[in-house]
C-alpha cells in the first residue's frame, strides 16, 4: 500500500490555488485546512438564481445563467460538505424542481433552455428532455441526507423506487446517482435489499480493471468512503488497487486530470480543480494520506 505524502498534499493545494475557481479554492480550505464554511456558502450563493435553482456556470459544462437540474446536483453536493442544507435553500430548490419535473417527480439533467446558451455540445444538441433516474436519484438522495422535507422530494423518492425496483440495466453515471440515493434514503432495509439485488448490474458498469485513462467510473466513484453502502460491492483488493491508481494519477503539478470530454479550456480547467478535491477527499477517507489533515467543520 502506498500513501499520499505531505508533499503531494501541498502540491494539490498549490494546484488548486493556481488553477481552480474561487468556490473550489474555498472548498479546499474548508475540507483540508479546517477553514470555515461561510466563504463556501458565500461563493455558492453567487450561482443561485431567483427561481431557487442554480446555474451561472456552477456545472462547468453549462455556462449559461439559467437554472439547470445538473447545476442543482452540484450545489447540493457542495452544501452537503458543510452540514445540513439550510431550510430556505432546500425549500427553494424543491419549489424550482416542482416546476420543471415530470408529473411522476423525475427530472432531466438539463432543460430545453440549454439549447440557447453556452454549453457543452452534448448538452446543446440534446433532444430528449424526459426524466432520468441518474439526476433524480442523485438530487433526491442528497435532499434526504440534508434533512430537506418537501412534497417534491417525496414524489421524487417514489419515482426513484419505482425505477430501481424495475431496473433491467444501468450505466456508470446512473449507478453513481442510484447509489447516492440508496446511501441516504430513509428506508434503510429497502435500500440494503435493493443494493444487494442490483450488485451484479452495478459491478458490470464499473471499471475494476485499472484503466489509467478515460471516463470510466471506478469502484471509488461509487464507494467514496469505507462506510458507503456500495463498498461491499467490491473486494478489498479491488479497492486497494484503485486507491493505488488514484495516487499514481496525480500529476507532477499536483492536480488530477478531469477525465472528461474536452470541449472548452475553461471548463476542463474547472473540472480538474473539482476532480483534485474529489480524489484527495477519497484518498483521505480511506486512510491513504500521511500525516494529519483536519476533518472539515460541519455546521450543526
Amino acid at each position: 500500500m502506498t500513501v499520499v505524502t505531505w508533499d503531494s498534499v501541498r502540491a494539490a493545494e498549490h494546484f488548486t490555488m493556481r488553477n481552480a475557481r474561487l468556490i473550489d479554492r474555498q472548498r479546499f480550505a474548508h475540507l483540508f485546512q479546517n477553514g470555515p464554511t461561510h466563504p463556501v456558502r458565500s461563493a455558492l450563493a453567487a450561482y443561485r438564481n431567483l427561481d431557487g435553482g442554480y446555474g451561472n456556470g456552477l456545472d462547468p459544462d453549462l455556462r449559461g445563467h439559467a437554472s439547470q437540474p445538473l447545476a442543482i446536483e452540484t450545489a447540493l453536493r457542495y452544501l452537503d460538505e458543510l452540514g445540513p442544507i439550510p431550510h430556505d435553500i432546500g425549500q427553494g430548490v424543491c419549489r424550482y424542481l416542482s416546476g420543471v419535473s415530470q408529473p411522476d417527480g423525475g427530472v432531466p439533467p438539463v432543460l430545453p433552455t440549454v439549447r440557447h446558451t453556452e454549453a457543452a455540445p452534448w448538452w446543446r444538441h440534446t433532444t430528449d428532455f424526459s426524466a432520468r433516474l441518474d439526476t433524480t436519484a442523485h438530487i433526491t438522495g442528497l435532499l434526504h441526507k440534508g434533512r430537506v422535507t418537501h412534497p417534491w422530494r417525496d414524489t421524487a423518492t417514489a419515482y426513484c423506487w419505482k425505477h430501481i425496483d424495475t431496473l433491467a440495466w444501468t450505466n456508470g453515471h446512473e449507478a453513481v446517482g442510484l447509489c447516492t440515493f440508496l446511501q441516504h434514503v430513509d428506508d434503510r432495509q429497502r435500500a440494503i435489499q435493493a443494493i444487494n439485488r442490483l450488485s451484479t448490474k452495478l459491478r458490470a458498469v464499473i471499471d475494476v480493471r485499472l484503466h489509467d485513462h478515460g471516463r470510466a467510473h471506478t469502484p471509488l466513484d461509487l464507494a467514496t468512503n469505507p462506510q458507503h453502502i456500495a463498498r461491499p460491492l467490491f473486494t478489498d483488493t479491488e479497492i486497494e488497487r484503485n486507491l493505488d491508481l488514484f495516487e499514481k494519477q496525480q500529476r507532477p503539478d499536483g492536480g488530477w486530470d478531469a477525465n472528461w470530454e474536452h470541449w472548452d479550456a475553461t471548463a476542463t480547467a474547472e473540472r480538474e480543480g473539482m476532480r483534485t478535491i474529489q480524489r484527495l477527499g477519497i484518498l483521505r477517507a480511506y486512510g491513504r494520506v500521511s500525516g494529519y489533515l483536519p476533518q472539515p467543520r460541519r455546521d450543526a
